[in-house]
């Protein structure tokens, strides 16, 4: 890469639901954060690379920040504000329907406390009034020193290109730091894994609570090019347990087949996904589970 290329972090904040992992998304132009109509389904940092032009804008997707009431909750709002400290420009996305809630009211709150320029992105105006917006985009910049405001729908991709137009000349000269074609730092096995996470999300909705986990514990390329996986899917209770399997192993082969499909375009070759459920109480409390979410473990 010549004198002439750009490449910078830009961190994506806002409140659980939002719409941050299907932004990203769009402007990457390919899966790389799982999305989820539950909150809080992002748990770390997430990045996506996309190209304009000469620059190479490396978006990081964090976990929606909001009141922390236990120890993973602590852990994920940690890891959004690390990514938003570290970044050389951030994005705080709000839901127009949210503006007023608690949580977005808090992180307006903070943002004197970025050192780095932050622009607003308002996301779902398909669903108001253009009068409405206008009077919404004027009063969150009341008072406040936004570089930009976005106006979007992150599900359509309406007014999405104009963030990148906006972004590639502002980041700092540089070389690029992966590969032209490259979409995602995120190892195969972590995809896969959250991929998994997902299908369970949409499966079984509000049945099962928030502390499950999947890791990948085995990937191997078999000898005509395609791959086994081995995934582990852990829930704290017994009950837990039948929740994910089903009547008869039902949901848990639905969850799979729907998570291999998803894999299999990801991964570019065919694959063969084998899921176990397995019981680990408080696993939550684990340091070694926040270690595989890359996550740093709260000491309390």
């Amino acid at each position: 890469m010549t004198d002439a290329t750009r490449c910078g972090f830009v961190a994506l904040i806002g409140a659980p639901n939002a719409g941050k992992s299907t932004l990203i998304n769009a402007l990457v132009g390919a899966k790389v954060s799982i999305v989820s109509r539950k909150v809080q389904t992002t748990r770390t940092q997430v990045r996506g690379i996309a190209l304009k032009g000469a620059t190479q804008i490396v978006f990081v997707d964090t976990p929606g920040i909001f009141k922390p009431k236990r120890r993973l909750d602590r852990a994920m709002v940690t890891s959004a504000w690390g990514g938003a400290g570290d970044a050389d420009c951030v994005g705080l996305l709000v839901d127009v329907h949210k503006a007023d809630d608690e949580e977005t009211t808090a992180l307006l709150a903070r943002l004197p406390e970025l050192k780095a320029p932050v622009f607003l992105v308002l996301n779902k105006i398909d669903t108001l009034p253009r009068e409405a917006l206008l009077a919404l985009a004027a009063r969150l910049n009341e008072g406040r020193s936004f570089a930009h405001t976005f106006m979007i729908s992150a599900l359509t991709g309406d007014g999405v290109p104009a963030i990148l137009d906006w972004l590639e000349p502002r980041l700092p000269p540089g070389p690029w730091l992966y590969p032209e074609d490259q979409m995602s730092d995120a190892p195969l096995r972590f995809l896969a894994a959250e991929i998994t996470r997902e299908k369970i999300f949409e499966r079984l909705h509000d049945e099962l609570p928030y502390r499950s986990t999947v890791e990948t514990e085995g990937w191997k390329t078999l000898r005509d090019g395609s791959v086994r996986i081995e995934q582990v899917i852990f829930v704290e209770r017994e009950g837990h347990r039948k929740i994910v399997l089903g009547e008869k192993g039902r949901t848990i082969r639905a969850i799979g087949e729907s998570a291999r499909r998803e894999i299999t375009e990801a991964a570019e070759t065919k694959v063969h996904l084998f899921l176990f459920v397995k019981v680990r109480e408080n696993w939550a409390d684990d340091p070694e589970r926040y270690r595989e979410m890359g996550l740093d473990f709260p000491k309390r």
